[in-house]
């Protein structure tokens, strides 16, 4: 019984959410991006925006992150409608996951099909060089935690979801064959999700380049385990804003991967618009 209620308040918290979301707009998307750290830029874009800051959705945590300007924009991208996370709230910040991946929650019962997460991450990979983007293949969740812990309601979806395609394989190609049209080189790649704040050492570098990973952050897999529980399919960019400590013998600072973002910030808006309009027309 303590299990149906404490799970009945998280849907009904959502259910909250959505219905304010929608009070705001008559548009009715079925596609979500949450724009990561410098990639804000992209919704400023949108027409007919409809901009809520997040501390006036029920249930939405404020944004704490420099590069994260903590509100939600309902608009349209050539004539697509689309809701986007202009930033978003990070285990780091001190904030659970289940407040983390509230917005997800909220965004299920909003009716949204299709979820587009981007993230800044640093390159383990050598080959990628700063600057290039990377779809996300798989993942390595090495966060200290998982936001299904807890009592499970069915009606967001089973206690033990399948992740073997975590992220979709024709998304993926999707992205690929865009990035081709328009010259630019991206990979696949498996992003590795720590808790963070602080950098990984050099140490912790070569382990995660030893268990296969591609590109390191401190985001995104909480959203998409939430997101696949719940039936949306999922699509993962990073940007390589940064190599990884021990690939480059540079110091990182947040300033370098806030103005990588914003280097690539036109390459970006480029692809993530040709891959909206082919994403909404399978939604």
């Amino acid at each position: 019984m303590t299990e149906q209620v404490a799970s009945t308040g998280l849907y009904e918290r959502a259910e909250h959410a959505a219905r304010i979301i929608r009070s705001r707009t008559t548009e009715t998307p079925r596609v979500a991006i949450v724009l990561g750290s410098g990639l804000g830029g992209f919704a400023d874009d949108f027409d007919e925006p409809v901009g809520i800051p997040y501390e006036e959705i029920p249930g939405f945590a404020r944004s704490t992150a420099e590069g994260h300007a903590g509100r939600l924009v309902i608009g349209k991208i050539d004539q697509v409608p689309l809701v986007a996370m202009q930033g978003r709230v990070h285990f780091y910040e001190g904030y659970s996951l289940e407040q983390v991946t509230f917005p997800i929650r909220a965004f299920k019962l909003l009716g949204i099909k299709t979820l587009i997460l981007t993230n800044a991450a640093g390159g383990v990979n050598v080959q990628l060089t700063q600057g290039a983007l990377m779809v996300l293949s798989d993942h390595l969740n090495l966060m200290g935690d998982n936001p299904l812990r807890g009592p499970n309601d069915s009606r967001f979806g089973p206690r033990f979801p399948d992740l073997t395609s975590a992220y979709s394989p024709e998304l993926q190609e999707i992205v690929v064959e865009e990035a081709k049209a328009l010259g630019v080189e991206i990979r696949r790649g498996i992003y590795a999700a720590l808790s963070g704040p602080s950098y990984e050492t050099p140490a912790e570098i070569h382990l995660l380049r030893a268990l296969g990973a591609d590109a390191v952050g401190m985001s995104t897999v909480p959203e998409v385990i939430v997101a696949r529980q719940m039936n949306i399919e999922v699509l993962g960019i990073s940007c390589i804003t940064n190599m990884a400590a021990g690939i480059s013998d540079q110091p990182i600072n947040h300033e370098e991967v806030m103005a990588t973002g914003d280097r690539v910030r036109e390459t970006f808006t480029q692809l993530l618009r040709r891959v909206v309009s082919r994403v909404s027309s399978r939604v």
